[in-house]
């Protein structure tokens, strides 16, 4: 099978040389030197530095011919640029292969996931998506770890999971896509909260009801918009949620870090190469909320916090004069 990974970040470059091992995989870098590294020396040092990549796993800067020479496409590029890779690639993609996202993200103006974005680039192609706790340092560090493929079509799926499982890296299936692709994007702004915390020293009670209080959101947005209850349990819920708000390699806990050190969104953001989906994706989730009559509060809190309305520190304030209410929920 050949595979053709496009973007050459830290976790697209992971997936890539896992699949290498036993697929012909080619990966698609918009920086000419980073396809250059990963050719010679078989390292990308701008997004995995001090991590030996596998001599067989070879890269281009030519997005036509990463494109034109796949039998499976698999999407490594930011929520934001997905849709403009994806049009850049289409007329060079053949018929039906499947197209997987790696982005855990929705799209800015539409508030699309990222499947429905290959369903309207590419329609005819299976599209899936690969979801779960995989932080990639860990993942090609060879430490254990387990994802999900969400497709509605199971036997793509069986491929998917053939070719994509490695080693220590067990891979499920999961036909509830909405469930899976929200649960992925919408964790993202509870790890910015989540690192709030931390950032703030309030505590790890504090920070445990903010996460537990972030899925009940999560599931409460992911149902209305068509997600299984039962998915929120799992990996691509509970299980990435707990994975991001706690892992120091996370992006998105690492910006609620420092802005609960009191440091600005726009500087921590110019010192990061890497995307944090969550800055993103908080006020579509809002939008969302509005559309679904949803409360979301910290949702809510945490777009205000980015939009420099409040502070983290006021953020956190206001939790001791928020109304409890009941615990159980519709999720």
């Amino acid at each position: 099978m050949r595979v053709s990974v496009l973007g050459a970040g830290s976790w697209g470059t992971t997936v890539a040389a896992l699949v290498c091992k036993r697929h012909e995989t080619l990966v698609w870098s918009r920086d000419p030197g980073v396809a250059e590294e990963i050719n010679l020396r078989h390292r990308n040092q701008v997004y995995l530095p001090g991590f030996a990549l596998p001599p067989a796993l070879t890269a281009t800067d030519d997005l036509v011919v990463a494109a034109a020479t796949a039998q499976v496409l698999i999407m490594g590029v930011p929520s934001h640029a997905f849709r403009g890779v994806l049009e850049r690639a289409c007329d060079h993609v053949p018929p039906w292969i499947p197209v997987v996202s790696l982005a855990k993200g929705l799209e800015d103006e539409t508030a699309l996931r990222m499947t429905q974005i290959v369903e309207q680039v590419l329609p005819g192609h299976p599209a899936a998506a690969l979801t779960g706790p995989n932080l990639a340092k860990e993942i090609l560090a060879g430490k254990a770890a387990a994802t999900v493929i969400a497709t509605g079509d199971e036997t793509v799926a069986t491929l998917l999971q053939e070719i994509l499982q490695r080693g220590l890296l067990r891979v499920y299936t999961n036909g509830d896509v909405i469930g899976c692709e929200l649960g992925g994007a919408l964790k993202n702004v509870v790890a910015i909260a989540a690192g709030m915390a931390e950032g703030l020293g309030v505590g790890d009670n504090t920070r445990a009801a903010v996460i537990t209080r972030g899925l009940a959101e999560l599931a409460q947005l992911g149902q209305a918009m068509g997600g299984q209850a039962a998915t929120f349990a799992g990996l691509t819920g509970l299980g990435d949620l707990v994975a991001t708000c706690l892992s120091p390699y996370s992006r998105n806990r690492h910006v609620g870090e420092q802005l609960g050190r009191g440091r600005k969104l726009d500087d921590v953001l110019a010192e990061m190469i890497t995307t944090a989906e969550g800055v993103r994706t908080t006020p579509v989730a809002v939008r969302l909320g509005d559309r679904h009559g949803l409360e979301l509060p910290i949702c809510r809190t945490i777009h205000r916090v980015l939009t420099g309305e409040i502070t983290a520190r006021d953020a956190y304030a206001g939790l001791r004069h928020s109304p409890a209410g009941t615990e159980s929920g519709p999720w």
